[in-house]
């Protein structure tokens, strides 16, 4: 049977609540498949979140992981392609630490894609008319540290599991009285789905266009 490991991060920089969890919780109440979905939520804490994830990794012994976190401003779910060996906290994490131009990893490479089937969750996604996007990049706070970390674990590892970072866009109580976009959790939650579902269903990518300008 699948195993499947997703993951969320509790709330920061002053909001109450961060859809990234609550999107995940969505998810696993009403998956209809086969699979087991474990689920975890993660500190935005530089020190603790990684350490979280690889201990959960051991513990679950995952075939798939997707990990989750908020992009407040972003208007689609943005499935990440790239995690990078970098951390430059614009903002203190929930801890106050504030790294900047330090190594997620020392000694690692400089990045690592996605081993998810990133174009076939674009289209999975897109089919079930959400909006959503590959983004090229997944910033340098705590969401590319988690996600860095976990490429670095599963590629360092013998798992064979496959694994991956999406976005999701601030809720509408959060957007509320602001000009920020918003999603639904119950949209974020069927985005998700989808990714997951493509996931199960494509060994292989598909070869589709998905680049950006700039």
């Amino acid at each position: 049977m699948t195993t499947v490991l997703l993951t969320g991060f509790e709330p920061f920089d002053g909001q109450m609540t961060n859809p990234s969890w609550s999107a995940v919780q969505e998810v696993a109440a009403n998956w209809a498949g086969d699979e087991t979905i474990h689920l975890l939520e993660l500190p935005v804490v530089f020190g603790t979140s990684g350490d979280a994830l690889a201990q959960a990794l051991r513990e679950v012994e995952p075939d798939v992981v997707i990990c989750v976190g908020q992009a407040g401003g972003r208007s689609a779910v943005a499935i990440e392609r790239v995690a990078i060996n970098v951390d430059d906290a614009r903002i203190p994490d929930n801890g106050g630490a504030q790294p900047v131009d330090e190594p997620v990893v020392d000694g690692g490479p400089a990045a690592y894609f996605s081993t998810l089937p990133i174009k076939a969750a674009l289209v999975e996604v897109t089919m079930r008319g959400i909006p959503a996007e590959i983004s090229q990049s997944a910033g340098t706070f705590t969401c590319n540290h988690v996600f860095y970390r976990l490429m670095h674990e599963l590629a360092t590892g013998d798992s064979g599991a496959r694994g991956g970072f999406v976005h999701v866009p601030f809720s509408p109580e959060q957007a509320a009285g602001t000009r920020h976009p918003s999603m639904s959790i119950e949209v974020m939650a069927e985005a998700l789905a989808g990714i997951l579902a493509a996931t199960l269903t494509h060994e292989v990518d598909l070869r589709i266009g998905g680049g950006a300008l700039n």
